[in-house]
């Protein structure tokens, strides 16, 4: 008797839950399972770490820092775009600053491929530049922040210096 009990609460607490994310935005259920995963991961880590398995909670962590979103950018997009600036401004090819300092002579072809992220000894195509290209301005396009605006200028201007090259 205790079974059917049992499976029949089963069977209706499941059934609320499908219920639930069938009626839940797309948007609620990725941010829900996003925290899931980094409050699973974080707990389970240190769990691993107080039992002294600290090459096993390693990997938890690296994965929860890779869910953490800031302004829609994960923290691995955004040491990407830091790593991008700080390149920039020992160039003196950026600066916070509205033309403070700014060197305003065109990009070399050398920093192009370095802005893009792109090996100039490997063959590269024009795809593979319009793609290195789209993937940098999602992150720093104006639209999303006005700040980077100027960035933004450089990204297109290297697009442009590396098609020219490559041609």
């Amino acid at each position: 008797m205790n079974i059917i009990i049992f499976t029949l609460i089963a069977f209706v607490i499941i059934y609320l839950l499908l219920r639930i994310i069938a009626r839940a935005s797309a948007k609620k259920i990725s941010k829900a399972f996003r925290v899931f995963i980094f409050v699973g991961s974080i707990l389970l880590a240190i769990l691993l770490a107080f039992g002294g398995r600290f090459l096993f909670s390693l990997p938890l962590i690296l994965l929860s820092l890779g869910i953490i979103k800031l302004k829609g950018l994960t923290l691995y997009q955004i040491i990407g775009l830091f790593r991008l600036l700080q390149y920039l401004r020992s160039s003196n090819r950026f600066s916070f600053k509205q033309n403070a300092g700014m060197n305003n002579a065109s990009l070399s072809v050398d920093e192009a491929y370095k802005i893009l992220n792109l090996d100039r000894n490997k063959k590269i195509t024009k795809d593979d530049v319009k793609k290195a290209h789209a993937k940098i301005q999602k992150k720093i396009h104006p639209d999303i922040s006005p700040d980077t605006t100027r960035l933004s200028s450089l990204v297109n201007e290297a697009k442009e210096i590396v098609l020219q090259d490559i041609s």
